[in-house]
């Protein structure tokens, strides 16, 4: 199936409209600890000793060493209250880098959240011009470049603010955009990169009025020319994306709809690459560590990490302790921690980039899938899941 050239360099016709003043629907709502604090012994010192008198010493050390093991288990977590139905589950989370309190929070079902307290506490968030029609818009994607802002969702809708998002408008996208938009990166004044499921990579340099495109064809009309090459599975390919992800210079990394295979696109190319995945599992997502390496992910809770830094298909494969559960994503607070979320509130932590994982049990009670995994910076991460789970980093 080709897909021709003019298709992915049509202008997108755009205009802005008037801008509306946010109406906060909710008040704040208080939010939930994860981690638990151990009590204190109720009994006075000499209470204690005077029942104790007639304890070996050898039962004793395992009486007094306990509450140091139990400490050691404490959660550098805690989960915060949205004031959101159940069900939702929520798909992307960004500040404002010239107010670190200052930040969104998306979801299904047309959520979107609002903090000023640095993600303490969140509020409903109106957009009007988000709510004109009768759409349930799932938000998937928000990015901010110093008080300029863009979120994209499906059905097909683009959001633009130029004060930190005090007000929001909506851009007008025309009918032949291929595929739908899952992500967008703000790169610089009035500029944006956008991607779509099916591939295509468009970049705005006039806030949104129109768009260029970065790549020349779909997914589909690279795989149609390249099946020959031996791409395995290329030929079960639906047309779209499972995950996409983005490094910090630009390169993208995306995992084909039934995980058979993953593509790769640098700036200047004018096709994404395949690649053969090197594992016999299929994958599940793939993206970026802070060295500029490939993590991967495979179905059924196999984590395998990328030899060298760079685009590669030489992996080699991590013993984690998953019990089991699907590992979703792994987000890099720096080179050497980063934490791997996954199913049934599975939690994972590296402290030597990625070399050995241990397992954070305080999650385990979490009765929720965690999908996403963001640092904002070494200071500031989130942990994103269904049922309306929000987790934030105590650090």
């Amino acid at each position: 199936m080709a897909s021709s050239t003019s298709a992915f360099t049509t202008k997108i016709l755009c205009f802005k409209r008037p801008q509306f003043h946010h109406q906060p629907r909710l008040a704040h709502s208080p939010r939930a600890s994860l981690h638990h604090r151990h009590h204190h012994h109720f009994f006075s010192r000499r209470h204690f000793l005077s029942q104790t008198a007639t304890i070996s010493l050898p039962l004793l050390a395992p009486l007094i060493q306990q509450p140091v093991n139990a400490e050691e288990t404490l959660s550098e977590w805690e989960r915060v209250s949205l004031p959101i139905d159940p069900g939702v589950v929520l798909l992307d989370i960004a500040f404002v880098p010239n107010d670190m309190n200052h930040g969104f929070l998306l979801g299904t079902r047309q959520t979107i959240l609002e903090t000023k307290d640095g993600g303490n506490t969140w509020f409903s968030r109106s957009i009007p011009s988000a709510e004109d029609e009768d759409f349930n818009y799932r938000f998937n994607s928000i990015s901010f470049k110093g008080k300029e802002g863009w979120i994209v969702g499906k059905p097909a809708i683009l959001l633009y603010t130029s004060d930190a998002g005090e007000t929001w408008q909506r851009i007008p996208l025309s009918a032949q955009l291929p595929g739908d938009m899952v992500y967008i990166k703000a790169t610089g004044e009035k500029s944006a990169e956008m991607v779509t499921d099916q591939g295509a990579i468009y970049v705005t340099s006039n806030g949104g009025y129109n768009w260029r495109a970065a790549v020349q064809e779909t997914v589909s009309a690279t795989l149609n020319r390249t099946v020959s090459s031996g791409i395995s599975g290329a030929s079960y390919y639906t047309g779209t994306f499972n995950t996409v992800n983005r490094s910090p210079d630009g390169n993208y990394v995306a995992v084909s709809s039934r995980g058979n295979f993953y593509l790769t696109w640098e700036p200047g190319q004018p096709f994404w690459q395949p690649h053969n995945r090197a594992v016999a599992r299929r994958i599940q997502n793939m993206g970026w560590r802070a060295d500029g390496g490939l993590w991967l992910l495979v179905r059924g809770g196999g984590l395998y990490l990328s030899k060298g830094s760079g685009i590669t298909e030489d992996f080699e494969e991590i013993p984690v302790q998953s019990r089991g559960f699907g590992i979703l994503d792994v987000g890099y607070r720096s080179k050497d921690e980063a934490w791997a979320a996954g199913g049934s509130g599975i939690l994972l932590r590296t402290t030597n980039g990625g070399k050995t994982w241990t397992r954070d049990k305080a999650a385990d009670n979490i009765a929720a899938n965690l999908y996403s995994v963001k640092f904002i910076d070494d200071k500031k991460g989130f942990v994103l899941g269904n049922d309306g789970v929000l987790l934030r980093y105590l650090g």
